[in-house]
């Protein structure tokens, strides 16, 4: 990996050369969650045509998933630009932009009025899985006349396998359906695939549909990220309930200052206020920490119950777990096209130093959009969820602009993909201000001036430089957009 503060390598935009049928195609756009559909809306604002496949019966299946789970970021985060200007040409009225939707919300109150649009129906395809995506008669290998054919998408959808010819692609899968385990070493521990009808990942609904499962259990929960975090509260909610309730947290590090946040100091209030509950929480005994615990090994115990052994030589009891350990990307549909991705982070290259949790604690990313994800196919691009790979510093507004910047790229227009249109707010932790628990509950940022929040979809034509020192070791002028840690 390269410096965060080096150059960034400027692909041209090879988008309009080659075959000229290759004009009248769409753009394929794989994924009907957030990303996907603002990709569909920014495109059809620049007068292009995107066909949106989706595999699952509806729009928004992800924030279905976890339905039940208040977002901690508000409407004004969470609702693309050319998105809601797209629904209010049909009178659609927006939430208030300071709620805090759940993700059913989301998915009820945006993505599906958004997917009903006459512009958006008629080129959305649900219950159609993407198998594949290939450049058409020339493979993985051959390089002559690459770029004057199209890509094939194949699918399935009623049971038959079909096919999409398309001048580009957008691949927009998220990561939800690919948790890492509970393993800490990025293989599912020694007997966990065998435990796994006593395993949940995510978040479970320990209050309301998975209340029976949980309640008089002893649970434990690993983990260290805002998934994480939020179940635990739930579940010391869950144990003032129901007596014989037990919660143990099992975090692989001992430093905690990124699960418990950066309290007042972080930008979003409600982001910064959850694990400022948690360190109450274990404070007062309701949730047990174990910290250092790096799962290594998951056995059968009587009655079925589990016993967790750690790298450390600890073991525990638990009747259940809840892994939320992060997610990884799944790219085999892009087992024959060409990828540049970072080996660790398993995201396009020239992003990785960008995003790397081993470089930035603080959660500022630069922003990014077409010239960073595009892929050495040119009109391959990774947007949303699959393009951060492991990194755990997305939120939906990066995406947003990812899009927004993918879309003006295809269109031609350069110099619009290259603006930085996007404010995000400071977590409020970083890598020069972290303390071990139990120090000061508020830390500042390194990496950014603190600035009021700013709407993401308010048109910004150029963000200001800052100049840092502290979080890449130089002195150098670059702009930098706050994201998000999670998992």
């Amino acid at each position: 990996m390269t410096s965060c503060c080096s150059a960034t390598p400027r692909p041209q935009n090879r988008a309009s050369e080659g075959h000229a049928a290759l004009g009248s195609l769409p753009v394929a756009i794989i994924g009907g969650g957030p990303v996907g559909l603002a990709a569909a809306a920014h495109l059809l604002e620049r007068g292009l045509e995107p066909v949106i496949l989706e595999a699952g019966p509806s729009v928004g299946t992800a924030p279905l998933a976890w339905g039940h789970v208040p977002m901690f970021s508000p409407w004004r985060y969470n609702i693309d630009r050319a998105a809601q200007a797209l629904l209010e040409r049909h009178c659609w009225m927006a939430p208030d932009a300071d709620g805090f939707p759940t993700g059913r919300e989301l998915a009820d109150d945006y993505l599906a009025p958004l997917a009903a649009l006459p512009e958006i129906a008629g080129r959305l395809r649900l219950n159609t899985r993407v198998t594949g995506v290939v450049r058409q008669r020339v493979g993985k290998v051959r390089d002559a006349g690459r770029e004057d054919q199209p890509f094939e998408v194949r699918f399935q959808a009623d049971g038959r396998e079909g096919r999409l010819l398309a001048r580009a692609v957008i691949v927009a899968i998220g990561t939800w359906g690919s948790p890492s385990p509970a393993g800490a070493s990025g293989m599912p521990a020694v007997g966990e695939r065998e435990a796994a009808e006593r395993i949940r990942h995510g978040m479970p609904d320990v209050l309301g549909a998975d209340h029976g499962r949980y309640a008089g259990k002893r649970v434990l929960v690993v983990g260290s990220g805002h998934s994480a975090v939020g179940t635990l509260i739930d579940l010391a909610r869950l144990a003032e309930q129901a007596p014989g309730t037990a919660v143990l947290w099992a975090a692989r590090g001992a430093d905690l200052t990124r699960a418990y946040g950066g309290g007042a100091a972080d930008q979003l209030p409600e982001r910064g206020a959850l694990g400022q509950r948690l360190r109450r929480l274990v404070e007062a005994g309701a949730v047990e920490l174990l910290a250092p615990f790096a799962v290594d090994e998951v056995r059968r115990g009587t009655g079925g119950s589990l016993q967790v052994k750690g790298l450390e030589g600890r073991t525990v009891a638990a009747d259940e777990m809840v892994v939320a350990t992060g997610l990884r990307p799944d790219l085999g549909i892009l087992g024959e096209v060409r990828l540049d991705l970072d080996p660790a982070l398993e995201c396009p290259r020239v992003l990785a130093p960008l995003i790397d949790p081993n470089l930035h604690s603080c959660g500022t990313v630069r922003p990014h959009g077409a010239f960073e994800l595009q892929q050495p196919d040119s009109g391959l691009f990774l947007a949303g969820m699959a393009s951060y790979g492991r990194a755990p510093t997305f939120l939906l507004a990066t995406g947003h602009e990812q899009v927004r910047s993918i879309a003006a790229f295809l269109a031609g227009d350069l110099e619009a993909a290259r603006r930085v249109e996007l404010d995000l707010p400071e977590t409020g932790v970083c890598s020069s201000s972290r303390v071990l628990p139990g120090a000061a509950d508020v830390v500042s940022s390194c990496c950014a001036p603190a600035a009021p929040p700013v709407a993401c979809c308010s048109s910004r034509p150029e963000q200001e430089l800052v100049k840092e020192t502290t979080c890449c070791g130089t002195n150098t002028a670059r702009a930098t957009v706050p994201s998000e840690p999670a998992e």
